[in-house]
């Protein structure tokens, strides 16, 4: 029989890459999410019945245990970058992250595979930090043997920085930018699902790996490269921090204030800490040449899903290439 792996957030921006991964792989993939009908968007990436997405409430024992079993591996990718609510950072990447392995070594499963970030550290200048490093204490403390996988920013398709700045590009001349001079390493998030994979199949040693690209720049050059792959120009104005800490709060201050109706999916306040401090591999850090991965170009994917955001859409190419032409 197939092995069967569990994906706490199998659905989410990672899981779901790391699913059709594995079901390429021809294991059985369960996917445990919050939303299950959201998710029936899995099931396409194998045979019938090999991806299941199922319920479950990574803040409950019972619901975590009974997602996981019988599978050979367990895969945390849950992450939340915001504090409100139940399933807040706590809830999640410290509490939700133990009790998957706490069960996860009493059920025997063979392996755990736990993504982190870098910049983990419970001494860190933000809660998110924070609860990264405590969660892989956490998970370390209970499943000595699992692989941790701390990736840099991901980019992709359906990532929520990128596509942000970008969707912002389309009003007026101007855009704000938080944190400029704060240098990122930003990470193809297929990649990163390459690098689960095989820690997933046991390719590689347990220990913690770093996930950076293959460049290095500031998060003003990061939105300089993608204004040029969008055809846009925008006047940059980088936000001193006191101005971000401001906007954050207002913007934390209204979904407190409307009790969630207005949500905050543009900046909160712990996120202005995490953009103040640079977010690149650490020198010795063991990263993707140690698991055979060459990591992808900015270049050689944005261009493939950023062309919406440009003035003629899916026509600029061949605006572009008229207006070479000689009459």
């Amino acid at each position: 029989m197939s092995k069967l792996v569990t994906i706490y957030g199998g659905s989410g921006f990672l899981g779901r890459y790391v699913a059709q991964r594995l079901a390429k792989q021809g294991w059985r993939v369960r996917a445990a999410v919050r939303r299950p009908n959201e998710a029936g968007f899995l099931r396409p990436y194998g045979a019938v019945g090999q991806v299941e997405p199922i319920f479950c409430n990574i803040r409950d024992d019972a619901s975590v245990a009974a997602a996981m079993q019988g599978a050979d591996v367990v895969i945390n990718c849950v992450g939340v970058g915001g504090t409100y609510g139940k399933n807040n950072m706590q809830a999640v990447h410290v509490e939700g992250a133990a009790r998957i392995a706490r069960i996860a070594a009493a059920q025997g499963v063979a392996g755990l595979v736990h993504v982190s970030a870098i910049g983990a550290d419970a001494e860190g200048p933000s809660a998110y930090f924070q609860s990264k490093g405590e969660g892989e204490a956490a998970v370390l403390e209970a499943f000595e043997n699992a692989v941790v996988l701390r990736p840099s920013l991901m980019f992709g398709p359906e990532d929520g920085f990128i596509n942000l700045y970008a969707s912002m590009s389309r009003f007026g001349p101007f855009m704000p930018v938080i944190g400029a001079n704060t240098r990122v390493q930003p990470v193809f998030v297929d990649d990163v699902a390459a690098a689960v994979e095989k820690a997933a199949i046991g390719a590689v040693p347990a220990g913690t790996y770093e996930l950076g690209g293959p460049e290095v720049l500031t998060i003003r050059a990061l939105v300089e490269k993608v204004l040029g792959i969008i055809r846009r120009k925008k006047i940059l104005l980088p936000q001193p921090g006191f101005v971000a800490r401001m906007m954050a709060g207002g913007l934390d201050l209204a979904q407190s204030l409307t009790m969630g109706l207005f949500t905050n999916s543009l900046i909160n306040r712990d996120q202005v800490k995490s953009l103040a401090v640079d977010n690149v591999v650490s020198d010795g850090a063991a990263g993707f040449e140690a698991l055979g991965i060459v990591p992808t170009p900015m270049e050689a994917e944005l261009p493939e899903y950023m062309w919406k955001f440009r003035p003629s859409g899916q026509y600029a190419a061949i605006k572009e290439s008229a207006a070479k032409l000689k009459v």
